[in-house]
């Protein structure tokens, strides 16, 4: 797994070796205990990265949850989900240095933390399912990308030609776009590198889902009651099986928009050395993530029902048409754009080091893996290229887009990923790898207590991961690769 919070610093030989740290490195000004150059992280920079890959594109499908569940499941699983995170992600950053908190060997990435932790299959395990993962997100946000692109694309459309041109687009050209942009980004080093970008995105984020919450007021107010129901969509507008399918699939949806255990280390290594520790500013930093994401959660996603009940559509933005006010429209999808740039980094990032560090322990004297071109960016700044960075990433990033473009099934694919990351990542080796850090004796009463919550989300994972795979076969059936216009 990829060092993250310092991968600049053992990707090439001319950095100084990891493996010995002398003591005046570990004493002086600019270095931590480890040797490595001193993190600047804060609880705000790691709650702003946070904040990006969590407010998501997930939250513009949690109206369309919320209808398939209604107004009591809904809320009351997106309360279940939120705590769960929290409570899973405390344990996670205890696991980030091994024994003492202040003192302990430092653990750089997720797979490492399990390495220290577990040993043996599960680490390999863990690295499948991590980067399966960090795949599937890049897809699924490529995906969202291009939706909202489209949507622009359409509101305009609509505005200069009126209601009678079906204004028919293509989302392929917006995916390539997307992944163009993304080649650009994917050139930034690694997490210390991205803070601005996280930044930004997380502005982005705030801006989308507070014109989705604002519009979906005005919708209620102008329907004149709240739509939806205490059950959900009913039988009748599905058949029976399809309800069953859609709310479980609509789990899915609620595990995606919660999911970032998996780069929850590499975030927690960007953070200066204590004290306080690194897990205590990382328990902060989740506090206030996890609180304003479900206070945003909950207001879009029951906003969003209210506005539309059983029509609540999969993307938010989408359900309010193509017309007035279609510039706040364009607004908010744009935001939705520039916020996944971003987040597409902070997902990427562990699997880009990952690729890199393997890389360069398997060929130690390929120049092509090592050596760097210093490209100048001005009068004082360079910028250090690597071909093999610059190779590996763009192919990464190719690959992705080309499968959006074949799959561009928007609210079936966040389901199918919440649903594989979420028991595994989020719950599973995070509550073992505390049981092994705190030596929580078998068969305790804590002991019994971690492992229900762990069976209990694994049968939601699965429940939800069938759900989501029948919404894909469903979709599958219409569908036409690289033709489908919306």
């Amino acid at each position: 797994m990829g060092e993250n919070g310092a991968s600049k610093y053992h990707q090439y030989p001319n950095y100084p070796s990891m493996d010995v740290v002398s003591a005046e490195q570990g004493g002086s000004k600019c270095y931590d205990d480890d040797g490595r150059l001193k993190r600047t992280g804060t609880v705000w920079t790691s709650s702003a990265h946070i904040i990006t890959a969590v407010i998501g594109s997930g939250v513009l499908s949690l109206a369309w949850a919320i209808g398939q569940l209604g107004w009591v499941a809904g809320p009351a699983v997106m309360l279940l989900f939120s705590f769960v995170t929290y409570y899973t992600s405390a344990l996670l950053s205890d696991c980030y240095r091994s024994g003492d908190p202040f003192t302990g060997k430092r653990n750089y990435t997720y797979m490492d933390a399990v390495q220290a932790n577990l040993n043996g299959i599960k680490v390999q395990i863990c690295g499948f399912l991590q980067y399966a993962n960090i795949i599937g997100v890049a897809i699924g946000y490529t995906i969202a990308a291009s939706v909202s692109m489209v949507a622009i694309k359409r509101s305009n459309c609509f505005h200069e030609h009126g209601k009678q041109d079906p204004c028919l687009v293509s989302s392929n050209i917006y995916m390539i776009m997307f992944g163009v942009v993304e080649i650009l980004f994917s050139q930034i080093p690694d997490f210390d590198q991205i803070s601005w970008l996280s930044i930004v995105a997380a502005i982005m984020s705030f801006t989308y889902s507070t014109i989705g919450l604002g519009l979906g007021i005005v919708q209620v107010v102008a329907n004149g009651k709240i739509k939806g129901s205490f059950t959900g969509i009913s039988i009748g507008v599905v058949t029976p099986m399809d309800k069953v399918w859609r709310s479980l699939q609509a789990f899915g949806d609620i595990a995606f928009a919660y999911s970032y255990s998996l780069i929850l280390i590499e975030i927690q290594d960007t953070i200066k050395a204590p004290p306080p520790s690194e897990a205590k500013v990382m328990k902060r930093a989740t506090v206030i993530s996890v609180a304003v994401t479900t206070v945003f959660y909950m207001l879009c996603g029951c906003m969003g029902y209210a506005a539309f009940g059983d029509a609540a559509p999969g993307n938010l933005l989408t359900g309010f048409g193509f017309y007035n006010p279609f510039w706040l429209l364009d607004i908010a999808n744009a935001a939705i754009v520039i916020h996944l740039v971003g987040a597409y980094q902070v997902y990427c990032q562990p699997l880009f080091a990952f690729v890199e560090k393997w890389a360069l322990q398997t060929w130690p004297k390929n120049q092509f893996i090592t050596k760097e071109i210093t490209i100048p960016l001005g009068s004082t700044k360079t910028y250090n290229l690597n071909l093999f960075r610059l190779t590996w990433r763009s192919i990464f990033v190719v690959i992705t887009t080309v499968i959006s473009m074949l799959m561009p099934f928007f609210n079936d694919v966040v389901g199918f990923l919440g649903a594989l990351g979420f028991w595994p990542l989020t719950v599973y080796f995070p509550v073992e790898m505390y049981i092994v850090q705190k030596k929580i004796p078998k068969w305790s009463t804590r002991w019994v207590c971690l492992q229900l919550l762990s069976l209990a989300c694994l049968i939601i994972s699965v429940a939800a991961a069938a759900g989501s795979i029948a919404g894909v076969v469903s979709d599958l059936k219409v569908y036409k690769p690289f033709k489908t216009s919306y």
